[in-house]
């Protein structure tokens, strides 16, 4: 396994597993009021163009983990706008 692709899937499992704690508190709270929707519109648009690069270059790790960055990152925009 190349140096790049052990960096990059080690980084990518990171930065994709820290979303999971918020996406969880708000779906068992209910609660969006600390977070702001601009960020998270903006994140997603910035992750779905990394999900890109990852296509365009091949590699695997930034594709996986940007998909599913940008799933929890689109579903917390979504409970952003229905719980306010």
């Amino acid at each position: 396994m190349s140096t790049e692709l052990l960096v990059s899937g080690v980084a990518a499992t990171l930065t994709t597993a820290a979303f999971v704690p918020q996406a969880l508190h708000i779906l068992r709270h209910k609660e969006t009021r600390g977070i702001s929707l601009f960020m998270y519109v903006s994140f997603a648009a910035g992750v779905a163009l990394w999900l890109l690069f990852g296509v365009i270059i091949g590699n695997w790790p930034i594709i996986i983990s940007n998909a599913i960055t940008l799933v929890l990152a689109l579903g917390i925009v979504a409970m952003k706008l229905k719980y306010g």
